[in-house]
């Protein structure tokens, strides 16, 4: 029963995250399809937690109308190799493409369209963690393909240029030395850590 000042919404959020910790995999596949995004990405959390979300399910939360939901279904792609966060890649909130960028990078192995797409983020997306996100996920990745993309990141903003030359280390080629040494005398010391890291491994 409700108390007075207690919020319904937020009571069905706090069961079904309870649900999770407790094994009841009824009331937090129940709250899946809450009207509120909260209840419905708790949901998704308490049955990933209980290694009783579905590849079907987190599919279909990827597609979710709100945000927040989509939000919490890219990260819960990472370490599910069927399921492919790539689609939100294009999404219309950047928080969303930071987290698919993210995730993608995670997986690791990754079809070459994303690839391309990432390459695309990393070097023309106007929010820089969005470009930050998706450099790393290239380095991670570590195709051929975006290599490209990654030196160019390597001379965009500080955050963005720090983990382009990290995003170097599965590389090499005298562009690749030519980008690490010119981060070596970079303004940012962090940068310049970042390049003598790679330039000196051992």
């Amino acid at each position: 029963m409700t108390k007075p000042g207690e919020n319904p919404q937020e009571l069905r959020r706090r069961d079904a995250v309870i649900a999770g910790h407790v094994g009841d995999v009824n009331t937090a596949r129940a709250a899946t399809s809450n009207e509120d995004p909260s209840v419905r990405a708790s949901a998704l959390g308490a049955l990933d937690r209980m290694d009783e979300l579905t590849d079907g399910e987190l599919q279909e939360a990827l597609g979710d109308s709100s945000p927040k939901v989509r939000l919490r279904a890219a990260a819960l792609t990472v370490g599910r190799p069927t399921v492919t966060p790539a689609l939100l890649l294009d999404d219309p909130s950047d928080e969303v493409v930071e987290t698919a960028a993210w995730a993608c990078g995670e997986q690791g192995s990754v079809e070459l369209d994303t690839v391309a797409r990432l390459g695309e983020l990393a070097t023309g997306h106007s929010n820089p963690l969005v470009r930050e996100a998706a450099v790393a996920a290239l380095g991670a990745i570590g195709h051929p393909e975006g290599l490209d993309a990654i030196l160019s990141a390597t001379t965009d903003r500080v955050a963005v240029r720090r983990r382009a030359v990290l995003a170097l280390a599965p590389f090499d080629g005298p562009e690749v030395e030519a980008a690490i040494h010119r981060a070596s005398q970079d303004r940012d010391w962090q940068t310049r850590d970042a390049a003598e890291l790679l330039a000196n491994p051992d």
